[in-house]
């Protein structure tokens, strides 16, 4: 049979013609609906050990700080999800900052797609440099909860970066109900401020304690360890010198997880002005370590990273314009104190 090779040309033609027609008219409805374009930078520094910090620019004078850790075994990046925090957690930078407003999930995810080229581009390699997400950043992630989730569930699906839920971190103070929300929404690894032993304490530096006490909370971990990707929840501790620090806390911090699988992440705390607090002493934190580790817990001293770029935990503080007035608060009672 004989093939009419200008009829098929034709047809080939106008298959052509529609789809450009199509991808023409996409290209139309993407641009009235959406804008795709990176954030602006206003800074990028280097530490001393390979971390590297930006500052990224996100209007109305709001900036927000992103830090990329690099290890041997992976690159982890830690995220902001919010210029500022409403929580006030007295022993962070940011929380001294106050609150400005939640992040897109758009400007969430911007903070992955910038990183990722950038390090490309800065250690001249073609393969993945970022393995791990924490959203450890600047701001509760949970007290933005749509936004997050929508940018943890882009992050995670192959056809966005495609990362395991695994290597996904939330780390939270302790909202109870969002972290239910969150077992059932994305559960991914989860990380809790936790930072006392007793509600009399993580009162004072959590003052969300007083809305989500101790006893809520750990039944909150119990739950969200039935659908969580790891088998453990990570306590994080940031060590206090003279508040949170003695042998005493140690073992009160035994028996309030004895029946929450976990693991813990001791922070040597990073000061920073006007904080009213003082880092523990390495032989308080040994000491605060050895306690755990005999009850049979696995137990981690962060490493302190980028402290010389001000990227460490707790240090990062962008630029807020604080609706909470916050920040004239800190600086008054700094003031009265002398």
């Amino acid at each position: 049979m004989a093939i009419d090779g200008t009829k098929l040309d034709a047809n080939a033609s106008k298959i052509r013609s529609v789809r450009y027609d199509r991808a023409k008219q996409l290209r139309e409805k993407l641009a009235a609906a959406a804008e795709v374009r990176a954030l602006p930078v206003v800074s990028e520094q280097a530490s001393s050990d390979g971390t590297v910090k930006w500052l990224f620019d996100v209007g109305d004078g709001n900036a927000i700080e992103s830090v990329f850790i690099p290890e041997d075994d992976r690159g982890t990046l830690c995220i902001s999800s919010q210029a500022g925090c409403a929580l006030a957690c007295r022993f962070c930078a940011t929380g001294h900052q106050g609150f400005a407003r939640n992040l897109s999930t758009g400007e969430i995810v911007a903070q992955l797609w910038f990183a990722e080229f950038a390090l490309r581009r800065r250690l001249g390699v073609a393969e993945r440099v970022v393995s791990n997400v924490v959203m450890m950043g600047m701001g509760e992630p949970l007290a933005n909860f749509d936004n997050v989730v929508s940018a943890l569930q882009i992050m995670l699906d192959d056809h966005g970066y495609g990362l395991s839920r695994r290597r996904v971190t939330v780390s939270t103070s302790g909202m109870v109900p969002q972290m239910d929300r969150l077992k059932e929404a994305c559960p991914v690894a989860l990380a809790v401020s936790l930072h006392a032993s007793n509600d009399r304490i993580r009162d004072e530096i959590v003052p969300l304690n007083k809305k989500y006490p101790l006893k809520e909370l750990m039944a909150a971990c119990q739950r969200y360890l039935v659908k969580a990707p790891r088998d453990f929840i990570t306590f994080e501790y940031v060590m206090l010198d003279g508040v949170n620090d003695r042998p005493e806390h140690a073992r009160e911090l035994i028996a309030l997880v004895r029946d929450v699988p976990c693991k813990f992440n001791l922070i040597p705390f990073n000061p920073f002005p006007n904080s009213g607090y003082d880092r523990s002493s390495n032989n308080a934190i040994r000491a605060f370590r050895e306690i755990l580790q005999e009850a049979g817990f696995v137990v981690t001293v962060r490493k302190t990273r980028g402290d010389d770029i001000d990227a460490a935990c707790g240090q990062l503080a962008g630029q807020v314009q604080d609706k909470t007035r916050r920040q004239e608060k800190w600086i008054r009672i700094a003031e009265e104190k002398g």
